[in-house]
């Protein structure tokens, strides 16, 4: 396409593409913006080399010849980066059809860059999303992020413990993420370590004796309540050399009751503070239950299926024309057509502007910003037009897009790991209870601005003929 736009003389007309997604994953009521920072370094680092350039000569199209021009290749190494990019900052609440990424500049640059932008937001998006509802879930409790071995490679894993630490996880058992992102490291020994000596007592004493400021025992290698008991031998001993057992993991088995009796035997023991910790194919939904059967678990492990985003493995994330400029220097704005009324695009070149009240987020607006943001503010749901909410004048409200480059100078400075996963708590905090729970969750009010309605609908008539 970047060779074709070329090849008409239409490499340099201006554009913008935005990057949305059309539903939330998981039947969620909220998703979770992240992967901006990896947008950033990629763009920062856009280039095409020799060696690309080497590579793409070898192309050949269905008849066997050259698939792409020679000079064409000559001018991709020589091309930089010179776009202006808009995007809503990681650990942001976001909704359908918002977008997360604008992206301005000639058309050629803008295209070379939809798939690039797709891969590093949707996955670590999606997996945010996991984290948040995990962490939702377990109801201000730690939850470890423990996928590393179960993940998509090396990359995949590495990517998802970033996005599960901005979506609330604590910690990660990823030491290589834990170096990369400053993500807290946090694990325990394996069954291996116990089986490995003769029983499972001289298993946990040794291990005390390697570790002792870092005792948290796996103790269903055989029995489990016979674990608990020989952890806290283990325990008196750390307390006789001035050590605490940090606590115990549970694996397998009934993890609401045996987490209750290994409540019952630790606390008669004296180790009131000793965590119980469990692992085991966790998600939000088995955590939800656990909590309503009354476990006694205060650490959550979860692994599979949060860095892998089990129950849905894509989040769906689109990158679509919005406009381009005419031989004059005016906007005309493009609208991709559909028999499925929510693949129909939005427009324009779109802000998304968020209300409040005092405690509560009120709704979100998209807006055109050519027509702009009247002060009396009415958003209309895209699916539904007889859906509206009106905003008065005068109510508090934040605009989401921020500049992160202008004409391909880095203007914005991504802040660090632990305040995205900040901001994702806050966010939370200012909404509805309802949006957040699991089963058909309340939807957030969402729509475009009452102007960029009535254009949208004018350019879909247009386009249909019928106007």
């Amino acid at each position: 396409m970047a060779c074709a736009y070329w090849k008409a003389g239409k490499a340099n007309q201006e554009a913008v593409f935005e990057l949305f997604f059309r539903r939330p994953p998981f039947q969620s009521g909220f998703t979770v913006a992240a992967g901006l920072a990896p947008v950033i370094d990629f763009l920062s680092a856009f280039c095409f080399t020799d060696d690309d350039a080497a590579f793409l000569a070898t192309l050949t199209g269905n008849d066997g010849g050259l698939l792409l021009d020679p000079k064409f290749l000559d001018y991709l190494k020589g091309l930089r980066f010179t776009c202006d990019v808009h995007a809503i900052p990681e650990g942001t609440i976001v909704f359908p059809k918002e977008p997360l990424l604008r992206i301005q500049g000639p058309i050629l640059q803008c295209q070379l860059l939809e798939t690039a932008m797709l891969n590093l937001i949707n996955f670590q998006t999606l997996v945010a999303t996991k984290a948040a509802r995990v962490c939702l879930a377990a109801r201000g409790e730690p939850v470890l992020e423990f996928g590393l071995r179960r993940a998509q490679g090396v990359d995949g894993a590495l990517a998802a413990s970033r996005a599960a630490h901005i979506g609330g996880c604590e910690s990660t058992s990823n030491v290589l993420a834990g170096k990369l992102f400053h993500i807290p490291v946090r694990g325990t020994h394996a069954h291996s370590w116990v089986m490995s000596f003769d029983d499972e007592r001289q298993a946990f004493h040794a291990y005390a004796e390697a570790m002792p400021n870092n005792c948290v025992f796996l103790v269903d290698t055989y029995d489990t309540l016979e674990g608990v008991r020989r952890a806290i031998e283990t325990g008196r001993w750390l307390r006789g050399h001035g050590h605490e057992l940090g606590g115990i993991r549970l694996d397998s088995g009934d993890l609401a009751w045996l987490s209750i009796e290994a409540r019952k035997i630790l606390d008669e023991a004296g180790f009131e503070k000793a965590a119980i910790i469990a692992s085991n194919n966790l998600d939000e939904h088995i955590i939800a239950s656990l909590k309503d059967q009354g476990a006694k678990i205060n650490v959550w492990g979860v692994g599979t299926k949060l860095v892998t985003a089990f129950d849905e493995p894509a989040l769906g994330g689109v990158y679509k024309l919005a406009a381009v400029r005419d031989k004059d220097g005016k906007w005309v704005y493009k609208v991709k057509l559909s028999e499925q009324t929510a693949k129909v695009t939005n427009p324009g070149i779109h802000q998304v502007r968020r209300f409040r009240s005092g405690t509560e987020f009120l709704g979100d607006g998209i807006y055109d910003l050519e027509c702009g943001a009247p002060d009396d503010f009415t958003i209309v749901d895209p699916l539904d037009s007889t859906r509206r909410k009106h905003l008065l004048p005068g109510t508090p409200f934040e605009d989401l897009l921020v500049p992160v480059f202008a004409k391909g100078r880095r203007v914005y400075e991504s802040p660090p790991l632990a305040e995205m996963r900040r901001r994702t708590q806050s966010q939370l905090a200012m909404f509805h209870s309802g949006v957040k729970r699991f089963v058909n969750p309340h939807q957030y009010p969402v729509g475009l601005e009452l102007k960029l309605h009535e254009l949208k609908t004018e350019l879909v008539l247009r386009a249909r003929g019928e106007r």
